[in-house]
């Protein structure tokens, strides 16, 4: 019987990984909303819940997973709430299904927040710090760094040689994108690079009855502490900047933030448009992303893009 590929993945494999990982599942399960991944919600016999994820091939090395689950242990470790993943027999966090890796993990509850108080800004400033500290402490084995190259560069690359841009937006993107390239890697020079969340929106943050949880690590790189700031406060008006600076008043509390550190946030925030394009672009024949991004490739998307691009580029000239 051929091995199923990981489009085809349903509810057998996700009781197969379940039990295999030592659990007592009842049979009933439901798909979690995920895109980039396959993910499960399952009931234990018990009448607890677990979520096994299973990751989607030729994305991450089986040493890149491991540097996910080995950060969140850390984490765990040192308190901080954060959701780990669960031990399989024999002690790895990491499992084989068909030969496509899979992690299981407790279901945590909460509720995505809608605004943030400021003192809410800052005791996610002081978690935000602690996480930092736990990832300045070791080194990953295969994650990506955050510098101009892979952040900037090739991703544009990436758009360029899959010829995604339509001709009337081309140069000015691929000038914009290198401008940007050029100006966040003179300003990172010397910027501490340590693992950080990759992807601290707050759609990755839950509040439950014990309090804040932070989820999905599975964009962490190597990269500078100002990345998780600014996704997590994403705004430049007035109000953002108030947040952020509340933010990082209580991330000074538990670790140094320099000022100059703010002046990677526009190179980021460009970096952070290049990968939601490539990213789509990558997943392009799957009917579920052209769905869920229908003005995608648009000449309209194209323009909106690059004028975003050269918006930040002004921003950043003295």
């Amino acid at each position: 019987m051929a091995r199923p590929q990981f489009a085809d993945l349903g509810p057998d494999a996700a009781l197969d990984a379940v039990e295999a990982a030592g659990l007592r599942p009842t049979g009933h399960c439901g798909m979690l909303r995920c895109l980039e991944n396959r993910v499960w919600d399952l009931r234990l016999e018990d009448d607890s819940h677990v979520v096994v994820k299973f990751y989607r091939p030729a994305r991450w090395s089986r040493a890149g997973i491991e540097d996910e689950h080995r950060f969140l242990l850390d984490l765990r470790a040192a308190e901080i709430p954060v959701c780990a993943p669960l031990a399989l027999p024999g002690g790895d966090t990491v499992g084989e299904y068909a030969g496509i890796c899979f992690g299981v993990w407790p279901r945590t509850g909460g509720r995505e927040p809608d605004e943030l108080s400021d003192d809410e800004l800052t005791g996610l400033g002081r978690l935000l710090a602690r996480i930092h500290n736990v990832g300045a402490l070791k080194q990953p084995v295969d994650r990506p760094m955050l510098d101009a190259d892979t952040a900037l560069l090739d991703p544009l690359d990436e758009l360029l040689d899959g010829a995604w841009l339509p001709a009337s937006c081309e140069e000015r993107y691929a000038t914009a994108v290198e401008s940007l390239a050029d100006v966040y890697a003179d300003r990172l020079e010397g910027v501490p690079l340590l693992r950080i969340h990759g992807d601290c929106h707050l759609g990755n943050l839950l509040r439950g009855r014990e309090g804040w949880f932070f989820l999905d690590f599975d964009d962490f790189a190597l990269g500078p502490a100002v990345h998780d700031v600014w996704v997590l406060v994403p705004g430049h008006d007035r109000d953002a900047q108030h947040q952020r600076g509340v933010l990082i008043e209580g991330y000074r509390q538990f670790r140094d933030f320099e000022p100059r550190w703010l002046e990677l946030v526009e190179p980021l925030r460009a970096a952070r448009i290049l990968k939601i394009s490539s990213w789509i672009a990558r997943r392009w024949k799957e009917t579920s992303f052209q769905s869920t991004f229908p003005h995608f490739g648009t000449q309209l998307y194209w323009e909106s893009e690059t004028r975003d691009l050269e918006e930040l580029v002004l921003r950043i000239e003295p």
